[in-house]
């Protein structure tokens, strides 16, 4: 079972490690599969070698970086904490692969937010070549992609940290005369900004993100002070399926009887045992005829 697993993986990565081709040459930044001689041309990206990276970030907590976001502001990482993450890496000179990415991408962040709320989540796109990535060409590719979404950031790093903040990720390039081999990958993270899971591939249905953030959701526990919006918010969620026809999130309205009918029946149950208590306490306190 656990080879089947491996060997799935291994077949997913291998459609998500394409040959990106670029209008421009690389900067050349250092990455744990990349090539560190300049004057050797870097090797293909090791498929094998990058899956394990990857999965071995899984349930790592990524340290705090300060970001320039599309207006030239710093943003620091932690600031997405509290809520699910979702972050892909991008280069812009890159005319095939990663647009086509970001527009799966856009479909089924646009799939579950119809379904599990405009605010439940953020989504982050990093582009991992400055000088090249700067803020006013992740602008111009966000305009291209037609992203404006406010929950959705592009951010660009300075260079000093691309090195370290793809390996907190676990995202392995390497640079080629056209451009960038590298993984396409999504990282999930909960709201402690945690890995929670990679999703690999450069197209996918809503759902391959879709149910690991619908855990993330639902798992978490009600605060005291949540409100009736919450709480219906929390249950729409939960009671959401998958249907690959519209490759949309739907109601289940079969879940939401079963858990009004659950409810209902703890209800009840608690109410009969109150009502057996109160029985058993008002006959000790009659007196006993003579």
């Amino acid at each position: 079972m656990i080879r089947a697993a491996r060997l799935l993986l291994l077949a997913m990565l291998a459609i998500a490690l394409p040959h990106a081709q670029a209008a421009h040459q690389p900067t050349g930044s250092e990455n744990p599969v990349a090539s560190t001689d300049a004057d050797t041309p870097a090797p293909a990206l090791d498929q094998t070698v990058a899956l394990q990276v990857s999965q071995a970030r899984l349930g790592a907590i990524v340290s705090d970086y300060t970001l320039q976001d599309r207006n030239d502001m710093p943003v620091s990482l932690s600031r997405y904490r509290g809520k699910p993450l979702l972050v892909n890496f991008i280069y812009t000179g890159c005319i095939h692969v990663c647009p086509a990415s970001t527009q799966a991408l856009r479909a089924a962040v646009d799939a579950m937010r119809d379904r599990f709320g405009v605010n439940q989540f953020n989504v982050v796109t990093i582009g991992f070549n400055p000088p090249d990535d700067s803020p006013e060409v992740l602008k111009a590719f966000a305009a291209q992609q037609r992203i404006s979404d406010p929950n959705w950031d592009f951010l660009s790093p300075r260079v000093e940290d691309v090195a370290a903040l793809t390996r907190d990720f676990g995202f392995s390039f390497v640079p080629t005369l056209a451009g960038f081999d590298h993984v396409l990958q999504v990282s999930l993270l909960d709201a402690q900004g945690r890995i929670f899971q990679q999703i690999y591939g450069g197209s996918f249905a809503a759902t391959a993100l879709g149910e690991p953030l619908k855990q993330l959701l639902t798992g978490v526990p009600m605060i005291q002070s949540a409100s009736v919006a919450d709480l219906l918010d929390r249950v729409s969620i939960l009671c959401s399926v998958y249907d690959p026809v519209t490759g949309k999130y739907r109601v289940s309205y079969g879940l939401v009887f079963e858990i009004a009918g659950g409810a209902t029946f703890l209800v009840a149950m608690v109410v009969f045992a109150l009502l057996e208590w109160r029985s058993h306490w008002l006959a000790r306190r009659m007196p006993r005829a003579a």
